[in-house]
């Protein structure tokens, strides 16, 4: 169900933008996974709360905060390259599909344009979007800049669209509203994390979080918040303003 009154209901968005893990695909609980078996291949122990302050972060990025909450700094990159290695050899053994997504995404396809920004490398997201017959769906998928499986490969120009930096950086929904041919503001993203939302609210896309609402102050960082995608006012909404359908 929706979590809060439906903000955008006066509004129609021109493209719509989607995070990968957690969004589209279940791909948070193999990231976790994956961080227990690099930390255990080091003999390290994973700091209390590491899960949670992981989530949605650049694999890069988390490497580095791996090694530096155990006071490793000097394994950064073979944290790195162990995490991804181990991430790459789950979700190739068990992709799952978020609740509602195929059907949201169906339904939207063809209607608007589609894109997704993730802070995965391209070919897991690419990977993933394919086991669930969703990748065709997508007129573009933006990822940060770099050679994505080479954790030391920097930040060169992708898809022409020069450096495109990790979530939080609004670099990813910016590019990807832009390849859409649309201005940020007319563009909705779907983000289950709040290191997304904050990434798309400040590349001026309007932001529907997906997954239990936060406490607090948190919750406002978004438009709306729904449980799942399959939530039946945002469909009923969808259709509205979407396909126009009364």
């Amino acid at each position: 169900m929706i979590t809060q009154a439906l903000s955008l209901s006066g509004w129609s968005p021109e493209a719509v933008v989607f995070d990968c893990d957690g969004t589209l695909v279940d791909n948070e609980r193999h990231w976790q996974e994956a961080r227990r078996r690099a930390f255990g291949a080091f003999g390290l122990t994973p700091p209390p709360g590491f899960a949670e302050r992981a989530k949605g972060v650049h694999y890069a990025d988390c490497g580095r905060l791996m090694a530096e909450e155990t006071q490793k700094p000097e394994l950064a990159a073979d944290l790195t390259r162990a995490l991804l290695e181990h991430f790459l050899a789950l979700v190739a053994d068990d992709p799952v599909t978020m609740p509602g997504a195929g059907e949201l995404v169906r339904l939207l396809s063809g209607r608007v344009p589609l894109a997704v920004a993730s802070n995965c490398p391209l070919e897991v997201v690419e990977e993933s979007l394919a086991q669930a017959g969703l990748l065709r769906h997508f007129q573009h998928i933006v990822v940060p800049s770099g050679t994505s499986l080479d954790p030391g490969g920097g930040f060169p120009p992708v898809n022409g669209a020069g450096i495109v930096r990790p979530k939080p950086w609004p670099d990813v929904y910016a590019t990807a509203a832009r390849l859409c041919g649309v201005r940020p503001g007319a563009a909705l993203a779907f983000e289950d994390s709040l290191t997304g939302v904050d990434s798309a609210c400040r590349a001026g896309l309007r932001v529907v979080g997906v997954g239990p609402r936060p406490t607090g102050e948190d919750a406002a960082r978004a438009d709306l918040w729904v449980e799942t995608l399959r939530a039946p006012d945002l469909l009923t909404w969808i259709r509205a303003r979407v396909l126009g359908q009364d």
